[in-house]
């Protein structure tokens, strides 16, 4: 049997696989934020607690929201700040006293949908996660392409291809850069680009649903993005060429963006069929954990 836990900013969710990836057990958290050591020290109970109902001990994966440095072993890009800096695979092994695996919770959204979702039965998968962020991660026949400086399908921190003028000007990303994908294309970015517009602060969820109601301004919004999604997943498309590119995050619910983007694309993809085919997740906000589960096969 196999654990799966999703370290996330405001929870901690520990779900228990067998081999045929059906669930058997689910557990949730809140995650103590700010507190190192108190986070922890609640994944291990949460660990010892599962394989006490279970009656065994378990493989266990770690979906963490950034990734160990390759050159140090310690934790970067956490928006959970306080694993920054910290030896977190090391200290969760010594505190278990066994082996653990971890990966960015983009790269087991990816994992979870090649495995026994949306994209199963395809050799190459992109999985992206567009909500607060946006992230991705690469799937080749069953096994995560992370690369040796651990980057694989960080998409979202490249510049945003063919922009027109006004997206020249564009603001600085949390990165350093200024360009970045992430910028145009996480919720927040949908939300920055109607303000500057209308002069109106409106959350990503609002925008979509004023837009589907017939509002003008909303839908011009929307059509901008749509068109930024599509030119930065023809670039992956030309880059990797996956199978099947399953969109997650809270991006992932918008229907329209399954037809609008992919015929959107074949304008910018380098070849003369585009068949590549956009998915939902089969799984949706349960990936992530399932994916880190699935880290051991």
């Amino acid at each position: 049997m196999r654990l799966g836990i999703d370290l996330g900013g405001t929870k901690i969710e520990i779900l228990a696989l067998n081999e045929a990836g059906e669930e058997l057990l689910c557990k949730r958290v809140a995650t103590p934020r700010e507190n190192y050591s108190a986070t922890l020290d609640s994944i291990r109970d949460l660990i010892l607690s599962a394989e006490s109902d279970l009656g065994e001990v378990c493989t266990v994966g770690i979906g963490t929201p950034g990734s160990p440095s390759p050159a140090t072993g310690l934790m970067r890009n956490c928006n959970s700040t306080w694993l920054n800096g910290q030896p977190f695979k090391q200290d969760m092994e010594g505190l278990l006293g066994r082996e653990i695996r971890i990966s960015n919770d983009a790269n087991c959204f990816a994992l979870s949908e090649a495995t026994d979702g949306a994209g199963a039965d395809a050799e190459t998968v992109f999985g992206v996660i567009i909500g607060t962020g946006c992230g991705g991660g690469i799937v080749v026949n069953n096994k995560l392409v992370d690369g040796p400086n651990a980057c694989g399908g960080e998409w979202g921190h490249n510049s945003l291809p063919w922009p027109v003028e006004s997206e020249l000007q564009s603001t600085q990303c949390w990165c350093g850069l200024s360009g970045c994908i992430e910028t145009f294309l996480s919720g927040t970015g949908l939300a920055d680009d109607y303000e500057r517009e209308f002069r109106h602060r409106a959350g990503a969820p609002e925008i979509i649903r004023a837009a589907d109601g017939g509002d003008e301004n909303a839908e011009t919004i929307v059509r901008r993005y749509e068109s930024r999604l599509a030119r930065s997943l023809a670039q992956i498309i030309n880059t990797i060429d996956p199978d099947v590119i399953v969109l997650g995050g809270g991006m992932s619910n918008v229907e329209r963006l399954y037809k609008s983007v992919p015929a959107i694309w074949s304008d910018y993809v380098f070849s003369d069929t585009a068949v590549t085919p956009l998915l939902a997740p089969r799984f949706g906000d349960s990936s992530g954990v399932r994916g880190a589960a699935w880290l051991w096969d």
